[in-house]
């Protein structure tokens, strides 16, 4: 039963490594960061970290009461380039947004737009956590934080690197509001 279990747990490190290797080469920073294709993948890289529980599909959570969750009208407009839109908890109960992104850039280009909006993002994906525990839990992750703001300070010893849009920063350093 023991190796049964350890073989279960290397084959998911190696598809958790995989998952991570994949994705676009545009952009030098874009291969240090972790891919997921579609919400499966996103969600199983998550729970890596942090607690992503009842995932459900954007349309469900919304319809169901629960506390507002990032996307609801960016999902519907064409320029935020958002294949798909899921909401899970975490483990206080408060919602984690689950974006697959079609285009990187276009998606970069509508947050700078928006001027308010910040995300952790990969590859082909964006996370927006409520939880400040879940934003610590993700600090180990290799997502970046995303943001449009112009007048991001970031501390030293963080990285700050120009996203894919001017004007748009990644960095390591994953401010708390």
């Amino acid at each position: 039963m023991r190796i049964k279990r350890t073989l279960a747990l290397c084959a998911a490190l190696v598809s958790l490594a995989a998952v991570g290797a994949c994705g676009s080469d545009e952009g030098a920073s874009d291969s240090d960061l972790p891919g997921a294709s579609d919400m499966a993948s996103v969600e199983e890289y998550l729970t890596t970290f942090v607690t992503c529980e009842n995932l459900t599909t954007g349309d469900e959570y919304d319809d169901s009461g629960r506390s507002t969750a990032w996307g609801e009208e960016e999902v519907a407009d064409a320029s935020w380039a958002i294949g798909e839109r899921a909401v899970c908890q975490d483990g206080n109960g408060a919602p984690i947004a689950l974006l697959t992104i079609k285009d990187m850039k276009k998606f970069q280009t509508a947050a700078d737009r928006d001027g308010h909006a910040s995300f952790l993002v990969g590859q082909d994906f964006a996370v927006v956590p409520a939880g400040a525990g879940t934003v610590e839990g993700l600090k180990a992750s290799r997502l970046k934080y995303l943001t449009c703001d112009p007048d991001l300070t970031v501390p030293s010893g963080f990285e700050k690197e120009q996203g894919l849009v001017s004007g748009c920063f990644l960095t390591d350093h994953f401010p708390t509001d």
